[in-house]
């Protein structure tokens, strides 16, 4: 059974913080909250955790299209191409915040992301998943959790979504109620901006003419 693991949001407890951290080094695979939904994430490194949030998501994992949680912008750069500073300065102006850009992928993608160009990331305005990110030292490899009601699409209650998922997952984290509308999905990889999903996150920078 997962461990269930309240953390406050507006000041994450360390030693919490510390025992999540733990469970991702081990290969663990949580469910944590963000600006938007709850997700499932693991630490990109480790190979047999990546298989199993394919699994649950009931994709092979070449398929899946998994975004990256960074701490912030510097953490980014690990993995994507250098970028240009005009989609720099929309990354500063939008980040931390709900949004995942589909940005150009570098030759230090994990083997298991090698085939893919490009490759999504967050900085999610959440102190909880953003510190846990940072004491990891390296992203976290996140998708959304789908409900199976046919009108709420994402999960929102942390009690529901460990009733759901306790036995599936190793550890998921009570940050108080999620949202249920998804980020904004915004493709940068290409000179002119490109808005794939319309989430939470603002569009209006980019319906103006470029």
């Amino acid at each position: 059974m997962a461990l269930f693991v309240k953390i406050y949001p507006d000041n994450p407890n360390p030693k919490e913080i510390q025992r999540v951290v733990e469970v991702l080094k081990k290969g663990g695979v949580i469910i944590y909250p963000t600006d938007t939904v709850y997700g499932f994430g693991c630490d990109i490194t480790n190979s047999k955790a990546l298989e199993k949030v394919a699994k649950l998501k009931g994709i092979k994992l070449e398929k899946a299209n998994l975004s990256f949680i960074c701490h912030d912008l510097s953490n980014m750069s690990d993995y994507v191409k250098q970028i240009e500073t005009s989609t720099f300065k929309i990354l500063k102006s939008l980040l931390p915040g709900p949004y995942t850009f589909i940005l150009p992928g570098n030759n230090q993608l994990p083997k298991e992301f090698k085939k893919k160009k490009t490759v999504g990331i967050r900085v999610p305005d959440n102190n909880i998943i953003r510190e846990i990110v940072k004491v990891l030292g390296n992203p976290i490899v996140s998708t959304s959790i789908h409900d199976d009601d046919e009108i709420v699409e994402y999960s929102t209650d942390p009690e529901l979504i460990f009733e759901k998922w306790q036995n599936q997952v190793d550890l998921i984290i009570d940050g108080g109620y999620g949202d249920n509308v998804p980020s904004t999905i915004i493709d940068l990889s290409e000179p002119i901006p490109v808005i794939v999903r319309e989430g939470k996150g603002s569009t209006e920078m980019f319906t103006t003419d470029w």
